[in-house]
């Protein structure tokens, strides 16, 4: 099935350029994509999905979150009508990063509970131990403690579990044993087998030198040991180090029962391709932002369509690796200025006040990407979103 292409757009803007000039900049020829899923799937695809702030709460941003149900439920429908799962109430929902763990487990129960409504969608929910105060982290015992309260919540709802890196245990753990014994007994106690995600430091500082060494060799080697060695409980493992080769070498050394969820969001594409040695499935923050194409993608991939899958997907890596550039800890800004470009919310406000962790250079650079690859599913109405912003930042485009 080939996408229509319409006919060269005669929208334009003008973009800041580094040199503090202005450029006027055409927008590409137009792609679109379906709003449902197309045809099947032949790899397992979550996106981790942002929250919708709400603009008009009286509240102070930097001090309390406030969250417009509606509309973040509403993405979530967007996402599972795409045949994509919901990675829910992780970093890119700004877990640990505005959004507490009361709010988080509120976030928890509405989604599983949109999720059934729909005969049960794909949904897995990070469980961590974020709600322990530093202070409080004693030993590895406190830790524990932590995980099981919050497994126990998201159980209690018949949630599944994606076991989140901690950063109380990067904190206090001294060695790869002591990922091990918290590992192994929160493991041992869950209901139905998780995701573990192991996250860089490159997206978290706190969470320098997981799994006991500041070695990533060694460090592959204690969660390889603790995940084969308990693979009844191991769905699978995503993997955020941004290192293609890593992951390729890491999934080659899991049990064959554990998949492999890339969380690479620099080489996505040619991870969930493949090759001779394997494929990747997904969890990727990105696909938050590229959902119709991503979804569209896979369909091609699954119907043999290899050509038809990197013609969809190749283009949106340039648009992923920028939004992820350092300090990649700030993609949230560029994903959540997508979702307001492509009118999935009204506004262009976070949790946190983080839009405005991106610089307006940056979101023009974005801009272009995004038109590039076909993802402004509305092109007027995203020409007219943007240059709204541009006239906050002092541009009068």
């Amino acid at each position: 099935m080939n996408k229509p292409v319409l006919p060269k757009s005669s929208l334009s803007l003008k973009l800041p350029r580094p040199d503090r000039g202005l450029e006027t900049y055409r927008l590409a020829t137009s792609r679109s994509f379906p709003d449902k899923l197309q045809g099947t799937l032949n790899r397992v695809a979550f996106s981790a999905a942002h929250v919708v702030c709400d603009p008009l709460a009286d509240v102070d941003p930097w001090l309390s979150a406030a969250i417009d149900w509606d509309k973040t439920i509403a993405f979530r429908e967007h996402i599972w009508d795409l045949g994509l799962g919901v990675a829910e109430a992780m970093d890119t929902a700004q877990r640990g990063m505005g959004l507490d763990w009361p709010t988080s487990l509120e976030l928890i129960q509405r989604s599983v509970a949109a999720a059934k409504a729909r005969g049960n969608a794909l949904v897995f929910s990070g469980a961590g131990t974020d709600h322990l105060a530093p202070d409080d982290a004693k030993n590895l015992d406190d830790v524990i403690r932590a995980y099981e309260q919050q497994i126990a919540a998201i159980e209690k709802v018949d949630g599944r579990i994606i076991l989140m890196a901690s950063r109380a245990l990067a904190r206090i753990g001294r060695n790869p044993e002591d990922y091990v014994k918290v590992y192994d007994r929160v493991l041992s106690q869950v209901r139905e087998p998780v995701i573990i995600h192991w996250l860089g430091d490159m997206f978290d500082p706190e969470l320098r030198n997981y799994w006991g060494t500041a070695d990533l060799d060694e460090a592959m080697d204690v969660a390889v040991g603790v995940i084969n060695a308990n693979v009844a409980k191991v769905d699978g493992v995503k993997v955020s180090l941004l290192d293609k080769q890593r992951e390729i070498d890491m999934r080659g050394r899991l049990d064959k029962k554990v998949k492999m969820y890339t969380g690479d969001d620099f080489n996505y594409a040619e991870l969930i391709a493949g090759d001779s040695s394997g494929f990747s499935h997904a969890l990727l923050g990105i696909f938050d932002a590229i959902a119709p194409a991503a979804s569209y993608a896979l369909s091609r991939l699954a119907a043999g369509d290899q050509a038809g899958f990197h013609d969809v997907l190749g283009p949106t890596v340039p648009l992923s690796r920028h939004v992820f550039q350092p300090p990649t800890r700030f993609y949230k800004t560029g994903i959540v200025f997508m979702a307001y470009l492509n009118g999935h919310q009204d506004h262009f406000t976070m949790v946190g006040g983080q839009e405005s962790a991106r610089s307006t250079l940056h979101l023009a650079e974005l801009f272009r990407l995004a038109d590039k690859a076909g993802l402004l599913a509305n092109p007027e109405l995203a020409t007219r979103r943007m240059k709204a912003v541009l006239a906050l930042r002092g541009v009068e485009a």
